[in-house]
């Protein structure tokens, strides 16, 4: 009797899916175990990873960054395969290591006296959330900061109740605590800016940040308890010289021609919630799932492994679209639901070429005069939406986003984040729209006298928001845009996963259990392992990052070589 090999079909040639195909692949090709095959939507491969070119340098349209390279899967690959080192210039080459320049809305260049301490009590109180920050380690002046953020996270916790706290609702809190503990003189020299509304434009411009990493439109929907379970690597955070999309290509090309398909969008998977179905005859010969296609084609599998995004299940459930049939149990909806997943996308902009292809009038405040820098790294610091003093030109759209900084020192590209609302709203814009929004927000920010050759100050705030002459001087033009569209792609349907106020680490191991279970919650044992699920979305302390899709990848690929070395099929 001949017995049919086992087919394996991965959908999503992202990360996660790639890193199962290679690991199944690798693990079983000499024994020619498996069918394998990975079907992929779009037209190309890598997911939320996309590399592409902007201004003839290289650039990251999704995934950016290795996060921490001491331990790093990713940061291994891009070892091996000589990926960190390129001829062409590639974004945040130089870590954006230049001093960031902070201004208030209005042109106010501020001191750094003003933005050190409220930067650094929003990093300690990130670091408590988090766990780094507890009495083991608040040794001199960290001792303060960790009782104002552990009275911070009471006094919060008891306005929210304990299973509700939100990060934002704890910041805000500490925020307020530091502000009753202190009393400093008034700044001067700031228009309609008093020292309060800065430290809080302030804090909220690294909120504005925080909501970039998190992918959360809102950090009160951002659960407190989680953050200590995330887990980043040690080390520096770096980019990838010859583009992430190495990454991804370094894993494909072990698969031979044609095991990836790329244009083949899943719309339907039939699953057996009863496994005696997948019985015939006393045999396994029927293979349990089906998958339907866009064109009406039809695939068979005794595994599938799902990599899509949580945008695309949230989706599925709750538009009743019947991509899984039977419906998915209780368990994994309502993890599903319960997770958080935003929208964040990159706006990347090349400066007119009268400015020099990055290096322009503007100048760093305190750099000789005979020094030619480019576009600054800038800080913002908005008004409130609802102030009366905030300027009428800037878009709502602009008010949330934190910085604007060339891709790398010197370069004509210059590079801004938008997060929830605002990312969507970016990605209906017309290009003229967003130049127009951006010079006009820009042109606000550097209309003084500071960013003159020549010029130096060291008040605490410096400007003039009446110099309207010389803002129109100064005025930042802008030849061309790119965007992504993370948000609206069919895909995708936004960027990445946070654990929501309401949801938990659990709900991210219960995105990971494969099906069908039997009434003990197991997987089952008559068609076990017929879906499983992988992608940066289920793993429970590094969601949100590609190393997570990784790791992911490698769990269910594990999960199926053990299946079948427990049944005599492979034997490592």
């Amino acid at each position: 009797m001949v017995v049919k090999k086992p087919r394996i079909v991965i959908i999503g040639a992202g990360m996660a899916g790639l890193t199962a195909a290679n690991k199944l692949y690798t693990a079983t090709a000499s024994k020619d175990l498996f069918e394998l095959c990975v079907v992929e939507g779009g037209s190309r491969i890598g997911g939320r990873i996309n590399t592409s070119e902007f201004g003839g340098d290289r650039i990251e349209m999704g995934a950016t960054w290795i996060h921490g390279i001491g331990g790093s899967p990713i940061h291994k690959i891009a070892q091996e395969i000589h990926s960190l080192r390129s001829d062409q210039p590639w974004e945040c080459m130089d870590g954006n290591t230049d001093e960031a320049i902070t201004i208030a809305e209005g042109g106010f260049h501020l001191h750094p006296s003003i933005v050190d301490p409220i930067t650094k009590l929003f990093k300690n109180l990130m670091e408590y959330s988090q766990g780094k920050l507890n009495e083991a380690t608040a040794k001199g002046e960290l001792e303060s900061y960790h009782k104002l953020a552990a009275l911070a996270a009471k006094v919060a916790s008891n306005r929210s109740g304990n299973n509700n706290l939100s990060i934002g609702s704890f910041l805000r809190q500490g925020l307020e605590t530091y502000q009753i503990s202190k009393e400093q003189e008034e700044v001067k020299g700031c228009g309609e800016w008093s020292r309060k509304l800065l430290e809080e434009g302030i804090f909220g411009m690294h909120e504005n940040n925080q909501r970039t990493y998190t992918s959360a439109d809102d950090l009160l929907t951002l659960d407190y308890s989680a953050e200590s379970e995330y887990r980043m690597f040690p080390g520096e955070e770096i980019t990838i010289a010859k583009g992430y999309l190495s990454i991804i290509e370094s894993l494909a090309s072990v698969l031979p021609p044609g095991l990836i398909q790329l244009g083949r969008k899943v719309i339907r998977i039939e699953w057996q919630l009863d496994e005696r179905k997948g019985l015939e005859n006393g045999c396994c010969s029927s293979k349990p799932v089906k998958l339907h296609f866009c064109d009406g084609s039809v695939m068979s599998a005794d595994h599938v492994i799902v990599t899509v995004s949580l945008g695309v299940l949230k989706s599925a459930i709750r538009d009743d679209s019947g991509m899984f049939c039977p419906p998915l149990p209780s368990s994994k909806t309502e993890a599903i639901s319960r997770l958080g997943f935003g929208v964040v996308n990159k706006l990347f902009m090349q400066l007119s070429p009268k400015h020099g292809g990055g290096k322009h009038e503007y100048q760093h405040e305190h750099v000789n005069d005979d020094s030619d820098k480019g576009f600054p790294f800038l800080q913002m610091v908005f008004h409130s939406p609802q102030s009366e003093t905030r300027h009428k030109k800037i878009p709502w759209w602009m008010r949330r986003t934190a910085t604007l900084f060339p891709i790398y020192n010197n370069s004509s590209v210059l590079l801004s984040w938008f997060v929830g609302e605002e990312a969507l709203a970016l990605e209906s814009l017309k290009d003229e729209e967003i130049i127009n929004g951006v010079s006009s927000t820009v042109s606000c920010f550097l209309q003084h006298s500071q960013w003159q050759k020549g010029s130096s100050s060291h008040r605490l705030c410096n400007g003039n928001a009446n110099s309207e002459e010389r803002s129109q001087e100064n005025e930042v033009k802008f030849s061309k845009v790119l965007k992504s569209k993370w948000g609206t792609d069919p895909l995708f349907l936004g960027s990445y996963s946070y654990v929501a106020v309401g949801s938990s680490g659990d709900d991210l191991d219960a995105m990971a259990e494969p099906l069908p279970k039997d009434s003990s919650c197991q997987p089952s044992a008559s068609s076990p392992l017929q879906i499983l699920f992988a992608g940066e979305a289920t793993h429970r302390t590094h969601y949100s990052t590609t190393h997570g899709a990784y790791f992911s990848g490698l769990r269910e690929a594990n999960r199926l070589l053990q299946h079948y070395h427990c049944v005599g099929i492979y034997n490592n």
